[in-house]
């Protein structure tokens, strides 16, 4: 089961990872602390597979890396939002966390179980037998995603013997 937790508009980098805990680049640390300004219990009731659901202009804010990084670290599978940051978008990909953009994405509520279905384009939402169609994810972001981020997939050009 992949859980929905739901946040609301205008999530910040800073109530993602506040930047009190930017002494470290630890992210087994900093994953300790994703969303906590927020809802201070999350990584107590969240689980590694479990999506983020937000509002709009998710990661707004400071471009730190350490948000999507720190997301991705503590397990979540991916975030969910009506739109995003455009620096927060592209660090997300950078970073290996995927990204699900759709206006549908209020109608996901918290608790909801939910998945992906990339093949159609899709978030099925099976608690309430809904489906949401996503924007598509460009093909060359998604090949830095499923190679785990942008420095894997360059290792893994370089290694192939890309240009």
């Amino acid at each position: 089961m992949a859980r929905a937790w739901r946040f609301g508009d205008n999530i910040d980098t800073d109530l993602i990872i506040a930047a009190r805990y930017l002494n470290t680049s630890d992210l087994s640390e900093l994953s300790k602390h994703i969303m906590e300004d927020a809802d201070a219990d999350f990584v107590k009731k969240a689980t590694a597979g479990d999506f983020i659901v937000a509002g709009e202009n998710f990661g707004c804010g400071s471009s730190r890396e350490h948000a999507p990084a720190a997301i991705k670290a503590f397990g979540i599978k991916g975030v969910v939002g009506k739109s995003f940051a455009r620096i927060f978008y592209r660090n997300a990909f950078n970073t290996g966390l995927l990204i699900y953009e759709t206006k549908e994405a209020g109608r996901i509520e918290n608790g909801d179980d939910i998945e992906i279905d990339s093949k159609s384009g899709e978030i099925v939402n099976k608690t309430k037998n809904q489906r949401y169609r996503y924007e598509p994810i460009p093909e060359f972001m998604q090949a830095i995603a499923d190679a785990g981020g942008l420095m894997k997939y360059a290792a893994e050009e370089i290694k192939n013997g890309a240009k």
